[in-house]
């Protein structure tokens, strides 16, 4: 086996194992305890390029709407290092309070909660609908910790971005149903895409981003002009 192939099979490899890593932090968040013992959250994985860098470009959009989430665009360059992204969700925060009245809502009970006006879907400046039930969102915190407890395991590089949840959910990646959702990164290369950036490391990190973009197009110049 030549050396150029020996390298073209270890990338091979490595897409698979991420690919294959995915689907088993998949069963983690899945299986992860709820509170209640109640399913309410779900999780959807993106490991194809062009759907990580549409992921990435809605993040950097968004990142123009707000002053606060200027780090957006941070956010967007470690991810498009990233081999796939999971996408968890909270399904019944929005329209399905717990019924308990526990107020971290802010509301006295439940049902206060159910007659508030939600923000407006798809408005500018706007990541989540709410306001949401914080008990059951909180719910989405045992799927995540199954995800981070089998990525340590397993040695796959990790990062939690709520910029990708937000930016999944603008784009209707994920059920109508959601009110909240994280994205987690994840990453199988010797050095971890989501330790040790620096600040503006959107600015100084754009070989990465050119790079993924001309993979991203190479395959319909080929198919178009072969």
């Amino acid at each position: 086996m030549s050396k150029e192939r020996s390298l073209v099979q270890f990338e091979e490899d490595r897409k698979d194992a991420a690919s294959i890593a995915a689907r088993l932090l998949l069963a983690s968040a899945t299986t992860a305890p709820r509170v209640g013992g109640v399913g309410e959250c779900t999780t959807h994985i993106l490991d194809d390029d062009c759907d990580i860098e549409d992921l990435c470009q809605q993040i950097e959009r968004m990142a123009d709407e707000q002053e606060a989430w200027q780090f957006f665009k941070r956010d967007a360059t470690v991810l498009r290092d990233a081999d796939a992204v999971l996408l968890v969700t909270s399904l019944r925060c929005l329209y399905d309070p717990a019924d308990i009245n526990c107020n971290m809502c802010g509301k006295l009970t439940c049902e206060y909660m159910k007659k508030e006006e939600k923000l407006p879907q798809d408005e500018p400046g706007i990541a989540y609908t709410g306001p949401l039930c914080t008990f059951r969102a909180n719910n989405i915190a045992y799927a995540i910790d199954g995800i981070i407890s089998s990525a340590r395991n397993l040695g796959i590089d990790y990062g939690v971005f709520w910029s990708a949840g937000a930016a999944a959910m603008r784009m209707d990646l994920l059920p109508k149903a959601t009110g909240f959702a994280l994205g987690v990164g994840i990453s199988i290369t010797e050095k971890s895409p989501f330790r040790d950036i620096p600040q503006r490391y959107d600015e100084i990190n754009e070989k990465t981003m050119n790079d993924r973009i001309i993979q991203r197009l190479w395959p319909q110049f080929r198919s178009i002009y072969s």
